[in-house]
C-alpha cells in the first residue's frame, strides 16, 4: 500500500511539471497561475502547493531535475551538477572527442531549448529566479574547468574562462538553430562548432 501510494505521488509531481512546463510554453510564465497548472493535471491548488511552495518552485524543479535528466547531470556537491561525459570530453581534448560530445548535446536541444527559454522568461518576472540559467550554465563551465585541470591543460587562470566562452557559443547557437539563416546545414554546424570548441578548449 505505501508503494501505491509514492507511485501516486510521484505520478502527481510528474503530471505537475509537465503542465507547468507545457502551459509556460504555450501562455508563458508571467500569464500562466497555479491555478492553470493544478486544473491542467487534473489536481487542486491544494494539491500544487503539497508538491511545490510556488510557482517559481516547479520553475526551478524543471532545472534542476527534468534539464539535468535529459543532459545526464547528476548532482554535485561542489558544483551543483555536473556531467562527467563533458568532463572527460573536455580532457580528452581532440577535435572527434568533442565532436561526438556535440552531437549527442544537439539531439536534446528540442527539449532544452523551451527550458532555458521559459527560464529566462521566469527570471524577468520573478525576483527569486534572477539568474536561475545562468547559474545552471556555471556548472557546465565548471565541468570544462575540471576537465582542462584533469588534462592539465592552461593556466588555472584561464580554465574557467575559456568554459565561460564555450558555452557562450554553444548558448547561442542552440538558442538560434532553426531560426537564423546562417547558410549551413546541421552536421556543417556541429563541425564548425567542434572546431572552435577544440580551438578553445584542447590541444589544436
Amino acid at each position: 500500500m505505501a508503494k501505491l501510494r509514492e507511485a501516486q505521488k510521484q505520478l502527481t509531481r510528474r503530471l505537475l511539471l509537465e503542465s507547468g512546463l507545457e502551459l509556460f510554453k504555450t501562455k508563458g510564465y508571467a500569464a500562466t497561475t497555479v491555478d492553470d497548472i493544478a486544473t491542467a493535471a487534473g489536481t487542486t491548488r491544494v494539491t500544487f502547493y503539497a508538491y511545490f511552495p510556488s510557482r517559481a518552485d516547479l520553475m526551478k524543479a524543471l532545472i534542476d531535475e527534468q534539464l539535468n535528466a535529459v543532459l545526464q547531470r547528476s548532482r554535485s556537491a561542489e558544483h551543483g551538477s555536473t556531467a562527467q561525459d563533458l568532463v572527460d570530453t573536455v580532457a580528452d581534448g581532440s577535435r572527434e572527442a568533442i565532436e561526438s560530445w556535440l552531437r549527442r548535446a544537439v539531439e536534446s536541444w528540442p527539449v532544452i531549448r523551451p527550458i532555458i527559454r521559459i527560464g529566462r522568461e521566469a527570471a524577468v518576472v520573478d525576483p527569486v529566479l534572477t539568474n536561475l540559467v545562468e547559474r545552471w550554465m556555471e556548472e557546465a563551465v565548471s565541468d570544462i574547468e575540471d576537465g582542462l585541470a584533469k588534462a592539465k591543460r592552461f593556466e588555472p587562470y584561464q580554465r574557467h574562462f575559456r568554459g565561460v566562452l564555450a558555452m557562450a557559443q554553444l548558448d547561442f547557437v542552440a538558442q538560434n538553430w532553426g531560426n537564423a539563416d546562417w547558410k549551413i546545414d546541421q552536421d556543417q554546424m556541429i563541425a564548425e562548432l567542434a572546431a572552435s570548441w577544440a580551438q578553445l578548449l584542447g590541444d589544436a
